[in-house]
């Protein structure tokens, strides 16, 4: 691949976190397509180690992934690398020397810092490292403090703890380009958030689902059970526009009692327009309203370009709808004013996914993306438990345990045609499993308390064995 220049065949090298393995590869991915380019890893790519090489892609390009990955760390041009440091040296020496040039310049200043995963070393041993690097011929000024280009030693000693090797399995040599966004992170815990309820998204999971959904500048984004608004928060930050509804009429108007230790109600200035105020993003915000999401308010022809949430499981918030299976007699208009709760009955998990795709298939635009969280009992789990849709296309499918037991999945989808006639119904690969088919189902599985006795028998239950 040429390089702007006169620089080619350049490489990159990613360093992630290491926490979140399963929804780092969609990230990834979804950053890079939104420059028009695919994840190609390098030679020997494996999914759980924290470093991955990439080809086909530009500087431009790995400066725009890390503008919005949370699952990065940094980023950094790939000069050479190897399983021991006298191939690190071969690789280093047959580096084309027109890419290091304007690196290596006289009148410029530099600093080298060694990275060491799953090891410490002592200081004097990486100052021996560094030392080590001599033949690379550093022609410029250290400057620990501002230096105009960063270079890293990067040596992996696998992910073992309890099993460090004396070497490195492999070590990596190149120039630093970004850090990712891991400090959002810190900076956006609901820990300091204004407005927080029981069941508020932790805020890098808020942002990976942004990613997952390729949330760009000026799109709009809409959560159907928006809760607290925490992945408004998310999406608004990297500058889309947000609306949500849910049902319930405190959390929407930030009454009722709060979910703050020590703080019996909430004040009068605890709702998600305030959120978006603290991180400076009240511009992107639209409104929320209270609306049932199994009776949709929006007319045809209302479009998003991500609908992003995370539906009620009956875990910690209830799965309402309005309706009732009694005959309910409706007040008159004259008393049907603004103390009027609306009767609501049970909302079958199975219900609301279908509702959720249904909509989605309705109200995205052509390419616009899906991301919902479905709770999982892990016993019963198998890839006919997801539901499809014909017009949407499954993306991505990650998984988050939350105990033995249990677990949810972060599930992407993509939508890649207009609905007819014949596409109003949400299926399942097989029509005969429906594990959401009942309001309490998934509850009743998440507070059963299995053992591990009885998770292994149910699993071989399950896999007929």
């Amino acid at each position: 691949m040429a390089a702007p220049g006169g620089r080619s065949c350049l490489q990159y090298l990613l360093h992630l976190a290491q926490d979140n393995l399963d929804f780092r590869l969609p990230e990834i991915r979804a950053l890079l397509s939104l420059r028009g380019k695919q994840f190609n890893p390098g030679k020997d790519f494996k999914e759980n180690s924290p470093f991955w090489c990439l080809d086909g892609v530009s500087e431009p390009d790995v400066h725009s992934v890390m503008a919005k990955s949370v699952c990065a760390k940094s980023a950094f041009e790939l000069w050479g690398h190897g399983r021991t440091h006298s191939e690190l040296r071969e690789s280093l020496l047959k580096y084309p020397s027109e890419n290091m040039a304007p690196y290596m310049q006289k009148d410029s200043t530099y600093k080298i810092n060694v990275y060491t995963f799953n090891k410490t070393l002592e200081f004097t041993d990486r100052i021996t490292k560094i030392d080590a690097l001599e033949y690379l011929q550093f022609v410029g000024t250290v400057s620990l403090k501002s230096p105009q280009h960063v270079f890293c030693l990067l040596e992996d000693y696998g992910t073992d703890p309890n099993k460090i090797p004396d070497d490195p399995f492999y070590i990596y040599f190149g120039r630093w380009i970004a850090d990712g966004q891991r400090m959002l992170i810190r900076s956006h815990s609901v820990k300091n958030r204004h407005f927080i309820g029981n069941t508020s998204m932790d805020a890098g999971l808020s942002f990976i689902m942004a990613n997952h959904a390729k949330v760009k500048e000026h799109d709009l984004v809409f959560d159907p059970f928006v809760g607290t608004g925490s992945l408004l928060v998310a999406c608004s930050h990297f500058g889309a526009y947000v609306c949500g509804t849910d049902i319930d009429y405190n959390t929407i108007h930030g009454k009722g009692r709060s979910s703050r230790k020590n703080h019996k109600w909430r004040g009068p200035d605890e709702n998600i327009r305030a959120n978006l105020r603290q991180y400076g993003t009240e511009k992107s915000y639209i409104d929320v309203m209270v609306c049932d999401a199994s009776k949709p308010v929006w007319r045809d022809g209302m479009l998003f370009d991500a609908i992003i949430t995370d539906p009620p499981y009956g875990i910690r918030e209830s799965t309402r709808r309005t309706g009732s299976n009694k005959d309910v007699t409706r007040p008159s208009d004259e008393y049907f004013g603004e103390s009027h709760v609306p009767v609501s009955m049970a909302y079958h998990l199975s219900d609301i996914f279908s509702d959720l795709l249904n909509f989605s298939a309705n109200h995205l635009v052509m390419g616009g993306r899906l991301v919902y969280w479905l709770p999982i009992y892990r016993p019963e789990y198998c890839e006919e438990t997801i539901p499809f849709h014909p017009c949407l296309r499954l993306i991505s499918n990650c998984e988050q345990t939350l105990s033995s037991h249990t677990s949810r999945r972060l599930i992407t989808m993509e939508k890649i045609k207009i609905p007819e006639e014949s596409d109003t119904r949400v299926h399942l690969s097989d029509p005969g499993f429906n594990p959401y088919q009942g309001h309490n189902a998934f509850r009743e599985k998440y507070f059963s308390g299995l053992n591990k006795k009885n998770l292994k028998e149910d699993k071989m239950h399950v896999n007929g064995e």
